[in-house]
């Protein structure tokens, strides 16, 4: 680390730096809370999408235990017309969202096919939807995380380091000049001592 001069300029610096960092640190908290939250939302949405998917296996299981027995591809039935990603920016950090989603059933035979076909295709649909919010909301979690590590560093930062480190060159400077003034009124004063002296001599 570089040596500072002990000096009235030094001085002014290091008060500026500090009172600078200050007004840092309020707006660095407040973007880390910000990303909490929407990290714990995130997580939220996720934990919620999980439950629901596995609900939805749930009621495929009980309600349709024939699709065991069926020789066709169900994952095949659905079609994925448009999904749209766009970036919403909080707080500096862009994150991804599905703008637009467009699922189809794609066209089987009414007469060849078993009439539970339509109730599992609606279920196939709903299941594939929150899968792919589920993978947008993975990338978003990955996001957060790494926006938040980054915040809460830059916040040590500012907060551990620079901020007690310039106070304690302040604190160092101020001893230093104080003892320069101590000084300089005692050599004044042995001065002016040694000229009254010399006069009365």
């Amino acid at each position: 680390m570089r040596k500072v001069a002990l000096n009235k300029s030094t001085l002014n610096k290091e008060t500026g730096k500090v009172k600078a960092y200050k007004k840092f640190v309020p707006a660095l908290d407040l973007k880390r809370k910000q990303l909490l939250a929407a990290r714990a939302k995130a997580r939220q949405a996720l934990l919620e999408g999980t439950q629901e998917l596995e609900a939805l296996h749930r009621e495929v299981s009980e309600q349709l235990p024939m699709l065991a027995n069926f020789p066709g591809a169900v994952d095949k039935l659905i079609d994925v017309q448009e999904i749209k990603v766009g970036q919403v920016n909080l707080v500096g950090l862009l994150l991804p969202e599905i703008t637009s989603l467009k699922l189809a059933i794609k066209p089987y035979s009414f007469l060849a096919t078993d009439h539970w076909m339509d109730h599992l295709a609606r279920l196939l649909i709903k299941a594939t939807e929150i899968e792919l919010q589920q993978k947008i909301l993975n990338k978003r979690l990955e996001l957060l995380n790494k926006g938040v590590q980054k915040t809460t560093q830059r916040l040590n930062l500012f907060d551990k380091v620079l901020i007690p480190q310039a106070q304690k060159n302040i604190r160092k400077i101020r001893i230093v000049l104080s003892d320069n003034e101590r000084a300089a009124v005692v050599t004044s004063k042995i001065a002016k001592n040694k000229r009254l002296k010399a006069e009365q001599a």
